[in-house]
Parts: C-alpha cells; structure tokens; sequence
C-alpha cells in the first residue's frame, strides 16, 4: 500500500500534504514534508506547472551556516530532567530521525522542522571559546553539564567542525563534570579525553540504540550509525575505561518495544553498565511528521501504533504534563516500564550509579568574562 492509498484507507484517514518534497530531492532523508514553521506568516508550497519543471529540481543537500553565539551553557528547571544545564553545539541534525523531539526548535530560526531540520543546520565554531569564559565567571558554581540533549553532538557535521573535542579539552582542563548522549559511532574519536576525564570520575556516556533492525533503523534514523556500531562503541569506551550506558529513547509501541530484551542483553554483551529508556514524544510538527512517516513506511502498523500512543497520552498524541511526558500513563505505559526494569535487573544492569565528581573543578586560567572591544 503506497502513502495515498494508506491516505485513503477508513484505517488511516490522513490527507494527502501540500509541503510533500519529491522522493528523489528527499532520498537518504528521515522527513518527506517540509511545511513553514509555526511562526510564520506566509507558507510556501511547490507545485507542478505542468512543465515538469519540478523533476529537474536538485536533492537536497546539508547547508551549513556558522552561528557566532553569545552564550554556551543553556539552563533549565525542569524537574523531568536530571542536570539543569547542558550545551547544544549544534542546531538542527543531519541524522534526520523521524521522531526527534528538537525538531520544533528551527521554527524559532524562520525554518521548517521537517526537511530544513536536518538540512539547514547551524554550527557555533566559538563553542570552546565561549565555554572557557564563562566558566571562568566569579561565582560560577560547577555541576554536571549535559551533552546531547537537544540535537546529536556527534551528527556528521562534527567531523568538520570538531567542536566537540574542544569543548571536552576545555572541561577536561577544568576537571568539569560531564555526560553525553549520542547515537553516533564517531564518539569514540573522543575516546582518550574521555577516559582520562572517566579515571578522575568526571565523565559518562550513553549511546542511544532505538531498534536493532537495520532496515527500521535506516529509514527511521536515515543517517545515524547503524545499530552494530553503536553497539562497537558502547564496548569501546567500556574497555577505555569509561562507563557507558545504552539509552533506548525512544521507546516506540508496536515498533520498537518489542526489542527491549534484545536491546538491553546485547548492550550488555557490549559493555554497558546502565540502561535508561524514554517513551516516544511527540510535540508540536512531531505528531505530523511521525504520522506520515508511518503512512510511508509502516502503513499497515499505522493505527496499532498510533492508538497505542494515544492510549498513553490521555487520548492525544502528545502529553507534555510534567512527570508524564518522559513515560507516559495506563496499563500499557507500565508495561513497558516494568518489561524494563526486570530486564535491566536480570541482566545486571544499572548496579553501580555514577555520581560525577564536582568538588576538583578549577576555573580557567584564560578566556575572562570581558569582550573584546574590536
């Protein structure tokens, strides 16, 4: 069944979108929509004039602009989250995975948070500078900083730019705290600051592995590390040293949580010592984009899934209540949750907890918090 017939389908009832990018511009892409960001006032639409004008378009390439940012460190307070301070490198991610829940945040850059997301991104080549300053600041109070949080610090873009491994030389410097999340391979180039930061207790990671399928995985997570590579890199920096978990986020009923078992066992045949997991969400565009993802790829799974998550939901795709949103309420969110738990318990997993060292940090000898006046 192709997407207009899954479209048409009493099963599926979803009408054909407007902002559909044409299957060739989009190939090796996670987004096959790309509507104007909620922000703004007008909405371009592509359409064929009857010329075919529009097969000679071009696919869509990774468009690179160097944001020179003022600030570094981002703070919350959200009490779903463990840190309340974290550094986004990178906006926007070329791993294009269809489920990203950053996706709504190029709306606030004027962009699409589907195709533009994870085409139009945005490199901040000042990020090591910017942190050694203001972690230099008279009063600054050192906790544990969170990587990858919003959008992936590893994504391609990173073997350029490099930003990364300046900015772990930095905290490294100043035996500062840090855990990484990435669904990327290419960590492991880190491997050697990080373990020299893991002897002295000031570093852990998690690889995020959603499915062992590689096929889900390549249409899902279109340029992320496939799934046995991630897992070479949970064994890879556990053997440098450096606790590593296995994050299964997200957790998609009916498509991936059938694989929790397996997921978590070959983690741990790999290294990890933890295990964490966080049920699909899906904010604002997300909803639509998953949605057609579905209907593209897994028409026939297309109500399962999406009744399972709703059923989770209060009823809506998504439920951004505190407390909930990270795992969702009813019988089948404990479910999954439990499923979880026993398997972690069963295989050992999440025995030792790494509470990172804060106590040794020493502020920057350099940066200042001054500017420059030219």
């Amino acid at each position: 069944m192709n997407p207009v017939q899954a479209a048409a389908s009493p099963e599926c009832a979803e009408p054909t979108k407007p902002y559909e990018v044409q299957e060739h511009r989009r190939r090796g892409r996670g987004s096959a929509l790309n509507m104007a960001g909620r922000f703004e006032r007008t909405n371009i639409e592509q359409f064929d004039d009857g010329w075919d004008s529009t097969e000679d378009l071009p696919s869509a390439q990774t468009d690179v602009q160097e944001e020179r940012a003022r600030t570094i460190i981002t703070r919350n307070e959200s009490p779903d989250l463990s840190f309340d301070r974290s550094i986004n490198p990178y906006r926007g991610c070329e791993h294009g995975c269809i489920y990203c829940f950053a996706r709504p945040s190029h709306a606030y850059m004027g962009l699409s948070p589907g195709l533009d997301f994870e085409t139009k991104l945005f490199a901040k080549p000042n990020a090591a500078e910017l942190l050694e300053r203001e972690l230099s600041r008279p009063g600054y109070v050192p906790k544990p900083l969170a990587i990858g949080t919003n959008t992936d610090p590893y994504q391609p873009l990173e073997r350029r730019y490099e930003l990364m491994r300046g900015i772990l030389e930095v905290l490294n410097r100043c035996n500062h705290p840090v855990a990484i999340v990435a669904k990327s391979a290419l960590i492991t180039r880190d491997a050697d600051i990080l373990a020299d930061m893991a002897a002295r207790n000031l570093a852990k990671v998690a690889v995020s592995v959603t499915t062992l399928d590689r096929k889900l995985c390549r249409t899902m997570e279109p340029r992320a590390s496939a799934p046995h590579k991630r897992l070479s890199a949970i064994r890879t920096l556990s053997e440098a040293g450096i606790p590593a978990s296995v994050m299964m986020a997200p957790v998609i009923p009916a498509l991936t949580d059938s694989e929790i078992e397996k997921i978590l066992e070959a983690a741990r045949d790999h290294g990890a010592e933890g295990a964490g997991f966080v049920l699909l969400r899906l904010p604002r565009e997300v909803s639509e984009l998953f949605r057609d993802w579905l209907l593209r790829n897994r028409p026939g799974s297309y109500r399962h899934v999406m009744n399972l998550i709703r059923s989770m939901r209060g009823g809506k795709d998504y439920d951004a209540q505190w407390g909930a949103r990270m795992r969702g309420a009813g019988p089948y969110a404990d479910q999954i949750a439990k499923r979880f738990s026993l398997a972690a318990k069963r295989l050992g997993l999440n025995l030792k907890r790494h509470k990172l060292d804060a106590t040794a940090f020493v502020s920057p000898q350099k940066g200042g918090v001054q500017l420059d006046l030219f």
